[in-house]
């Protein structure tokens, strides 16, 4: 009998679709968030600052086409032969007009060694204009669109000032799945208000979803952030995961519980030093990964170890996209 696998790890998921290394270089092209604007609120979600994922290329007064020529700048010593996925990542990147988003998308697209696109947005901004259009995209490049779930309790998305519930979640993920469009997820873990109990049952519900992907952050608190302010006013509301092996022993409880057949994307987020509170561990992305895997192996721990299939069976709309 075969050993599993410990998890489905991304780098293994692209190499389904592409022949060749891929990188994602990511993008800021200006938009907002409908709880940031008025529409649904106003000063976005309470944990976030987006100068915690814009690299110095990634600037709005730059065009898509001069992010995306210094991005590949940026990545190219390493393999000069590398292709790239342009990554609309900073806030809703499908919050605006239709013919606003296409020229954007449209523009990366006819970026030199651009094979695709991953559009990172919320919920709750996917009209039905705009999937009709990446249907259509979808059938002559790659395409992948990433929710902002963050969690799957209506009372923690109402006080991280999220403005969309779980129920939208559910919609727009089945809805562009339908479609054939990879689709992925976002959660953080550490939440206020929510207990290991509840953050490992989320790994079993969003298994009912038919994600693809799936990243895990580790909840970080940012300086200037409404959520930092929250932790100096009442710091026995929070449970930040400052000893690493703390969470990785979660994660691994997570991950247990997540359907077999999803691939893991990231288990962390790393922000600048100068911007955050905690918890700051001192470890590189790969370094937390190396421990997470020997962790797993003490434990004999694999992805859907502890995973029970739902009585609710799960349709994958048919990938129609070809390499």
């Amino acid at each position: 009998m075969s050993t599993p696998i410990l998890y489905n790890d991304f780098p293994t998921f692209l190499r389904k679709y592409f022949s060749y290394k891929v990188q994602k270089i990511s993008l800021n092209a200006g938009f907002t968030c409908p709880n940031r604007d008025g529409t649904k609120g106003w000063g976005g979600c309470t944990y976030c600052n987006n100068q915690t994922f814009n690299p110095d290329y990634c600037r709005t007064e730059k065009s898509i086409t001069t992010q995306l020529q210094e991005g590949k700048y940026f990545f190219a010593h390493k393999y000069p032969e590398m292709k790239y996925l342009a990554y609309f990542q900073a806030y809703t990147n499908t919050y605006a007009e239709l013919e606003g988003l296409k020229r954007k998308y449209e523009e990366a697209l006819k970026v030199d060694g651009v094979v695709g696109l991953v559009i990172g947005t919320r919920p709750d901004c996917m009209p039905e204009g705009l999937l009709h259009y990446l249907e259509e995209l979808n059938k002559h490049t790659f395409l992948m669109v990433e929710y902002g779930i963050e969690s799957t309790c209506d009372k923690t998305l109402q006080r991280i000032n999220r403005g969309h519930t779980y129920a939208e979640t559910v919609e727009a993920v089945e809805r562009t799945a339908a479609c054939g469009i990879l689709t992925g997820g976002h959660i953080i873990l550490g939440l206020p208000g929510e207990t290991r109990e509840t953050m490992v049952e989320q790994a079993g519900i969003l298994s009912q979803l038919p994600l693809f992907t799936l990243k895990i952050h580790q909840l970080q608190l940012i300086r200037g952030t409404r959520m930092a302010h929250e932790y100096a006013e009442a710091p026995d509301d929070f449970h930040l995961f400052t000893e690493v092996d703390e969470y990785i022993d979660l994660v691994i409880d997570y991950i247990e519980h997540l359907r077999p057949d999803m691939v893991v994307e990231r288990f962390v987020s790393q922000s600048p030093k100068e911007l955050l509170i905690a918890p700051d561990w001192g470890l590189k992305n790969y370094e937390f990964v190396a421990r997470l895997q020997k962790r797993m192996k003490e434990r004999d721990a694999y992805q859907g170890k502890k995973y029970k299939d739902s009585e609710k069976r799960i349709i994958f709309a048919d990938d129609k996209f070809t390499t």
